[in-house]
C-alpha cells in the first residue's frame, strides 16, 4: 500500500522558517511501533499519520515525537488539516475537522493580515498549580530576578500540558541555557512536560510577545513553533489580563534562537465560561513524496 509523505512548515511566512512537520497519509495499515519509527526516523518535534477517511465529518489523526505519541500538539493539528484539505478531501473545504485523542479539533481557513491563516480552536482551557519561580529559573539556568514576579509560573493545558514561565525582557529569553537536572525534578512527576518561557519584548513593533518552549522529555530540546502550548498562553493571558484586559488577540514571536522564525496569531476571551481558546498559524508546502 502507498504511503504518501507530505513536508510543510507551520506557523511560517515562507519556506524553511516556521516548524517542520511531516504527514504520511493512508496510513491505516501502519502499525504503532512503525509509527514511532517513522517518527524518530524524521526527527521533526511531530510526525502525524492520517489513518483513514473522515467518519463523521472527522478525519483520524495520530501524533508521534520522535520519543512517543501525545494527545494533541498544535502545529501538526494547522499542518495536518491543510495536507488533508489539498490531497485528500474534496472541494477544499473552510473547515476541517481532526479526530484526535483529546477530541474532535476544528480548523477553520480564514485570511488574516491578506494570508490564507489557518485557526484551530483548542480544548477548554483547565488551570493546575503555580509553581516557584525559583524552580523555574533554575530548570531555565536563570538567576530568579531574571523572571517577571508580576505574574504567576501556571501550569495550563488546552490538551496537552505547559507550565508558563514569565521572564523579564527578551535578553533574559536568549540566555535561557535549559538545566535538564533541574527541568527532570520540576516535571517528574507532573503531566506538564513542555515549558513555555514568554516576555513582552518582542522583536517586531507588529508583534506582542516572544515565548520560546522546551521539551526534552519527548526528545524536542526546544521547539521552533508550538500552536499547543501557545494556546496554554492564550489562556494564561486571558486569565490574568496580561495584555490590560481579558480579551487577546495577539501575535506572538518564536523559533528566532533556532533560526527557524515562526510567527502564531492568539485569540482569546476570558470573560468567556469557559475561556475560548483560537491559535492560528500559515502553513507553507515543502515537498512531497512517499514512503518506501
Amino acid at each position: 500500500m502507498s504511503h504518501p509523505l507530505h513536508i510543510v512548515d507551520v506557523f511560517a511566512r515562507e519556506r524553511y522558517t516556521g516548524n517542520q512537520l511531516a504527514v504520511v497519509t493512508d496510513a491505516g495499515d501502519i502499525g504503532d511501533e512503525e509509527m514511532q519509527a517513522i517518527a524518530a526516523e524524521m526527527n521533526y518535534s511531530e510526525t502525524t499519520f492520517v489513518t483513514g477517511e473522515a467518519t463523521d465529518g472527522a478525519w483520524p489523526v495520530r501524533i508521534f515525537t520522535p520519543a512517543a505519541e501525545i494527545p494533541f500538539a498544535g502545529h501538526p493539528t494547522l499542518g495536518t488539516a491543510q495536507v488533508i484539505r489539498d490531497h485528500l478531501a474534496e472541494g477544499q473545504p473552510e473547515t476541517v475537522t481532526l479526530d484526535l485523542p483529546v477530541g474532535d479539533v476544528p480548523v477553520d481557513v480564514r485570511e488574516r493580515d491578506g494570508r490564507e491563516t489557518l485557526w484551530m480552536t483548542q480544548q477548554s482551557p483547565e488551570f493546575g498549580e503555580q509553581l516557584a519561580h525559583a524552580d523555574l529559573a533554575a530548570v531555565l539556568g536563570l538567576s530568579t530576578d531574571r523572571l517577571d514576579h508580576d505574574w504567576p509560573v501556571e501550569i495550563v493545558s488546552t490538551g496537552l500540558a505547559t507550565i508558563v514561565v514569565p521572564v523579564a525582557d527578551r535578553d533574559t529569553l536568549a540566555a535561557i541555557d535549559l538545566d535538564r537536572d533541574a527541568y527532570d525534578a520540576v516535571t517528574g512527576d507532573r503531566e506538564a512536560k513542555n515549558v513555555l518561557a514568554v516576555c513582552r519584548d518582542p522583536r517586531s513593533d507588529d508583534n506582542d510577545l516572544a515565548v520560546r518552549v522546551f521539551a526534552p522529555f519527548y526528545d524536542v530540546p526546544e521547539d521552533p513553533a508550538t500552536g499547543s502550548s501557545n494556546g496554554c498562553l492564550a489562556a494564561y493571558l486571558a486569565r490574568h489580563d496580561v495584555l490590560n484586559g481579558p480579551v487577546v488577540d495577539a501575535r506572538v514571536e518564536q523559533g528566532y534562537e533556532m533560526g527557524r522564525p515562526s510567527l502564531l496569531h492568539l485569540l482569546a476571551d476570558g470573560s468567556d465560561d469557559p475561556i475560548s481558546v483560537r491559535v492560528g498559524g500559515s502553513v507553507v508546502p515543502v515537498a512531497r513524496g512517499d514512503l518506501l
